[in-house]
């Protein structure tokens, strides 16, 4: 089968989304499939490839698998965000006419997204839709210039616009499923969330090693500290800033707890400065950018993963920690519910200080039940890995070809 994956959020772009493209793109090639992903080029004008040309780069060393690279602008809303050309359409056409996908998947909403909208279209190819960010929450945070109200009215009538449209809409959880039906979207769905390939989880002794050496030199205030890891992009919707109440409350019954943020993003210098302020500024740790091949590392130094984020659509660094050993407490809204489905892997709680603390000091002051968490977050992260998702992803694709072909 011929895959044409239409994204405007792609690498160097690390986010959720980007995220799930490429673990998908990667598995169905193992599975024999051709892919091209059809995204943003995020060079500058000044370089090679950068303003003017649309162009392919292959991913890894994979032969099924290409990357389009439209050429795209800087937004002004969001800096590390790109917007692909209009002037683009013809090109890209010509290029997916080249390329004969059987099916297109539209991963976003945006220039990219409706591209691949128009030439599903204009082909009258099957269209598979993954509705991954629920923007009516999200867009307070990009759209300043505008009212709350009539953005949110604006973002629901643009994901609107592929769900009527698409032949299979895929949600990541049930709680997106339901936001479907509020919509009232009359339309075969289905749920798949983002799997997590199992060697991104997979620790290498030898480069554990090598890690280890690393890590301990350039945080020698760490060593026999109990950490409480936050991994993910560093914005405001992620609720970041509670996490420095947590750590204060956390230490006045541990006090050998620090609390380390890996990642990086727009909110990381003023969250810097907020941690300044702190009673415990000193154990407080920044790490920035991470490469994500080096994450597993990072779960596996620390002994506790908070996840705070009320926004999330799925919260998949809630299960990588999981398939590394390291039990999460996590704010239970949104996408965490679906993953954690409770107290599984570690604790779902309330947006309350006082449980998600309280929660904490129990898994740090009590060695048996974090044994016992560390098990059951083993256990119950396997459920998704990209290994046993992607054939019912295949599933769905079929799904869809097939009520196209009955539409006819």
């Amino acid at each position: 089968m011929n895959i044409a994956m239409f994204t405007d959020a792609y690498f160097p772009r690390i986010n959720g989304v980007a995220i799930s493209v490429n673990t998908y793109a990667e598995m169905l090639s193992r599975l024999g499939h051709n892919v091209c992903i059809v995204c943003c080029n995020y060079e500058d004008a000044t370089k090679e490839n950068g303003f003017k040309k649309i162009y392919y780069e292959p991913l890894s060393e994979n032969s099924n698998v290409k990357v389009l690279r439209i050429p795209s602008f800087k937004v002004f809303f969001s800096g590390e965000d790109r917007g692909a050309r209009f002037e683009q359409w013809r090109n890209v056409k010509n290029e997916m006419d080249v390329f004969k996908p059987d099916i297109v998947h539209i991963n976003s909403e945006f220039v990219v997204g409706y591209f691949g909208l128009t030439y599903a279209k204009h082909r009258r190819i099957p269209m598979v839709y993954t509705f991954h960010t629920l923007w009516e929450d999200y867009v307070e945070g990009y759209i300043h210039f505008m009212p709350t109200r009539p953005a949110k009215k604006i973002s629901k009538e643009l994901i609107r616009l592929y769900l009527k449209r698409a032949d299979e809409i895929i949600c990541p959880t049930q709680r997106i499923v339901d936001v479907v039906k509020q919509y009232k979207i009359d339309r075969a769905t289905d749920i798949l969330p983002t799997g997590i390939p199992e060697e991104l989880c997979k620790i290498d002794p030898e480069k554990q090693k090598s890690f280890l050496k690393e890590f301990d030199s350039k945080y020698p205030g760490l060593r026999d500290k109990r950490i409480l890891l936050y991994v993910g992009r560093v914005v405001k919707e992620k609720n970041i800033e509670f996490l420095f109440s947590v750590l204060e409350e956390v230490k006045k019954h541990v006090p050998d707890t620090v609390l380390m943020i890996v990642g990086g993003g727009p909110e990381l210098e003023n969250l810097q400065k907020k941690a300044q302020s702190l009673s415990c500024a000193g154990d407080v740790y920044f790490t920035d950018y991470q490469a994500r091949e080096s994450l597993a590392y990072y779960y596996s130094v620390a002994d506790v993963f908070v996840f705070p984020s009320c926004t999330e659509t799925q919260g998949l660094v809630t299960i990588e920690s999981m398939l590394t050993g390291t039990p999460v407490v996590a704010i239970g809204e949104m996408g965490t519910v679906d993953v954690m489905q409770g107290d599984n892997g570690g604790f779902m709680v309330k947006n309350s200080l006082e449980e998600f603390s309280e929660k904490v000091i129990s898994l740090l002051s009590d060695k048996k039940l974090l044994k016992e968490k560390k098990q059951q977050a083993l256990k119950w992260g396997k459920k998704w890995l990209v290994s046993e998702l992607t054939p019912k992803l295949v599933e769905f694709y079929r799904k869809a070809i097939e009520i196209k072909k009955n539409s006819k």
